[in-house]
Parts: structure tokens; C-alpha cells; sequence
């Protein structure tokens, strides 16, 4: 338990920072995730464009640092072309 004003409304804080930070973070990997089970492009640019927009969104609200949001980027971007390549 708190044992002043300040430290209760810092918790409030921490707790709402928390459940945002966790809904970023738990956004961006779902999104990642399944451009990673990708066996076919039909369709899929729109899962690689909201993948990109949820790791730029979390490195934005510093949930993950920028070096991390380009290597997460990098990641899909390798797997798209590895998945377009074995299609030709």
C-alpha cells in the first residue's frame, strides 16, 4: 500500500502505462507473428503494411527501442521477399 498521495497516483500511473504498454507490445507481436506463418502473398500486404504500423507505433511510445523496431522490420521484410522469392 502506498504511504503517500504521490506514491498511490504514481502506481495509478504505472498500472495504466503498464496496460498500455502491454496492449502495444502484445499488437505489434500478434501482427509480426503472423506475417512469420505466411506461405502464400495472396493478400497479404495489408498484414506487412499493419505490422510495419505497429512496430513503428510501439518504438514511437518507446515500448521497444528504435534499433529494435528496425530489426523487427527487417525481420518481416526478409520473410515477405524469402516467401516471394520461392514463388518464382
Amino acid at each position: 500500500m502506498a504511504h503517500t498521495k504521490q506514491a498511490a497516483k504514481r502506481h495509478r500511473q504505472n498500472l495504466k502505462a503498464r496496460a498500455s504498454n502491454k496492449a502495444k507490445s502484445t499488437k505489434m507481436k500478434s501482427a509480426i507473428k503472423s506475417i512469420l506463418a505466411v506461405q502464400e502473398l495472396d493478400g497479404s500486404a495489408p498484414k506487412v503494411a499493419a505490422a510495419m504500423k505497429a512496430i513503428d507505433n510501439a518504438a514511437k511510445h518507446h515500448v521497444i527501442h528504435k534499433n529494435t523496431a528496425a530489426r523487427y522490420k527487417s525481420r518481416v521484410s526478409r520473410a515477405v521477399n524469402r516467401v516471394a522469392k520461392a514463388k518464382k
